[in-house]
């Protein structure tokens, strides 16, 4: 009895010095069975995005810190940045949708057209994924998530979503104290410059070219036939309906993601992604400049989901939501520029 009394002192003393079982302190261990399989210790690099802002974060030898931010992080940002990646590596997912359930409408239906939250990791070998996080399904209980390239839409627990929602703002609240309230267009964003740098965009779509511009209020309106413009006279001024319409769609365009990355193609190689005869052709322009900022070429599609796209004419081949290249096509029926 004295013996069994001092074994059951010294376990005791060992569970409230180290806070587990010694039987248990090397067979216990969270398993990969989340969304994506990036362990959260190879992590270096993140960039979380909702709505029209976006933040970096980036592992230094003295743990998180944001990008072009000198200085120290609040410690709860580091502790919630690395929940978020543990969860989404080892949370199960509840249920997953195949591509057979899906259609580009199902993207809008899960909050996904656009994302309420965007995830992109970067691992130290290379390795990359972005999550969408969408909108509760009708219980409550989860989010719909998206592991951009994947045909499918998982439902995930709902504190999953919530982790990286409180990691964001932690993180946005303390660039913003520090000074850098700017947003970082992030490299995972599929049109270069942001929206509110461009003054006209043209698209090219099903043989026709449709131009839309910003009056001098800065508001959209699609620009019909060729004219001059007698000195002094403003010509135009945007229809409030239609300019809602237009702005909608391109502030939603704005956030377009680049779902995974082909790379470079050389100019015989581009019939293979339908980019030799792209289906729909973007340009953007700077305020009374004739040359273009960017120009995006839309190719065949890669899966029912997802498209073929570039950035031309150096850029690389990635593939995009088909929804994207959708809600250009639906802005044109909607001003009444497409068939």
């Amino acid at each position: 009895m004295p013996l069994l009394a001092a074994l059951l002192l010294a376990l005791l003393a060992v569970l409230v010095i180290s806070g587990q079982w010694p039987e248990l302190r090397s067979k216990v261990a969270f398993a990969p069975k989340g969304l994506v399989a990036i362990a959260p210790a190879d992590v270096r690099r993140v960039a979380i995005r909702s709505g029209g802002d976006s933040i970096v974060l980036v592992h230094r030898a003295t743990g998180w810190g944001i990008e072009a931010v000198d200085g120290a992080v609040p410690p709860e940002l580091g502790k919630h940045l690395d929940t978020a990646l543990r969860l989404i590596n080892v949370s199960e997912v509840v249920r997953e949708m195949p591509a057979s359930e899906l259609t580009v409408a199902s993207f809008a239906e899960f909050g996904l057209d656009p994302p309420v939250i965007v995830a992109a990791i970067e691992a130290n070998g290379g390795t990359a994924a972005t999550i969408n996080f969408g909108a509760l399904n009708p219980a409550s209980t989860s989010h719909y998530v998206r592991l951009a390239g994947k045909a499918t839409v998982a439902l995930m627990p709902r504190h999953v979503a919530e982790e990286w929602r409180v990691a964001f703002d932690i993180a946005r609240r303390s660039r913003d104290q520090a000074g850098h309230g700017a947003a970082s267009r992030g490299k995972d964003l599929l049109l270069p410059v942001s929206i509110a740098q461009i003054w006209a965009i043209e698209i090219v779509f099903a043989g026709k070219l449709t131009r839309f511009e910003r009056d001098p209020d800065g508001n959209w309106f699609r620009h019909l036939g060729q004219h001059s413009h007698a000195a002094g006279n403003v010509a135009h001024l945007a229809d409030p309906a239609q300019a809602r319409i237009i702005d909608a769609a391109l502030r939603a365009f704005d956030a377009s993601a680049v779902e995974t990355r082909i790379g470079h193609a050389e100019p015989s190689q581009l019939a293979r992604y339908g980019l030799n005869l792209p289906g729909l052709i973007l340009l953007a322009f700077a305020r009374d400049s004739s040359t273009p900022l960017a120009r995006l070429e839309f190719g065949a599609s890669a899966d029912p989901l997802d498209r073929y796209a570039r950035l031309a004419p150096d850029g690389a081949v990635v593939t995009v939501a088909e929804f994207e290249m959708r809600r250009l096509t639906e802005l044109l029926r909607a001003v009444g520029a497409a068939s």
